[in-house]
């Protein structure tokens, strides 16, 4: 079985990035295949991967709710267009779930994208899923098994306590990861002792590892600007060094 890495965290905080950088680290570790799962609506996953996408599981879920083709299963049918949504690259494939049937109607949507991975996950090695913000979105995958929860913050107050509410909603919602690790995203290169004294109370109390800080990257905001992939930064980068010290140590 694949190993499930799912992001969380509040808004804004960088959860796409560091989904597109852990795809960096494993395509150059070769921990391969990958499948990269944009489970947010608002897709842009597939942006900052410089790939095209051209069919979602939304519209796959709203295609199997008609008239099927004649002499074919339901199950045949739904085999057929996921593969046909799914985006392959060199390494990995990606998967967008896109919108859901109706306004603030998800539920539906994200069970069956969880079906849609449970039925390709014997095909590879890790399952990346970029999330939304908040932790309801992942209950409602109905995931049965997370091997690692990435919470992601910004260097704030508000993003670091964010985190760790976030991380107590686990097992309210019923998602028992195997390992919960606090990123600190987009970090100043001198962490002042106000920054990491929010970063020792959060991880105490809230039960979440650090799993350590990745370094604010001008280059980074350069390449979405220019709509060139991270899978292709430049070895001198020096965000890169640090997100392999990161996931070389917390990944499962």
């Amino acid at each position: 079985m694949p190993k499930i890495i799912a992001m969380a965290g509040k808004g804004g905080v960088g959860k796409t990035t560091v989904t597109a950088l852990l795809l960096n680290y494993l395509l150059a570790e070769k921990k391969t295949p990958v499948l990269a799962v944009d489970a947010d609506a608002n897709a842009n996953l597939n942006e900052l991967l410089a790939l095209e996408v051209g069919l979602t599981i939304g519209q796959v879920r709203k295609e199997m709710k008609g008239d099927l083709p004649p002499h074919i299963t339901r199950d045949q049918y739904m085999e057929m267009k996921v593969h046909q949504a799914l985006v392959e690259a060199p390494g990995f494939d990606l998967l967008s779930m896109g919108q859901p049937d109706g306004p603030g109607c998800y539920c539906s949507a994200n069970q069956f994208l969880a079906m849609t991975m449970d039925h390709l996950a014997g095909n590879y090695e890790y399952i990346l899923v970029d999330n939304e913000a908040g932790m309801e979105h992942l209950s409602r995958m109905n995931l049965r098994v997370i091997d690692l929860l990435l919470v992601v913050s910004d260097p704030s107050a508000r993003g670091i306590m964010t985190a760790g509410r976030i991380a107590g909603l686990t097992e309210p919602l019923g998602i028992a990861p195997g390992k919960k690790c606090l990123l600190i995203n987009r970090a100043p290169a001198a962490p002042d002792a106000a920054l990491t004294a929010k970063i020792e109370e959060t991880t105490q109390s809230s039960g979440l590892e650090l799993a350590g800080l990745l370094p604010q990257s001008e280059t980074l905001a350069a390449w979405e600007l220019a709509g060139r992939s991270y899978l292709e930064l430049p070895a001198g980068e020096p965000v890169l060094p640090a997100a392999r010290e990161i996931f070389s140590r917390i990944l499962p």
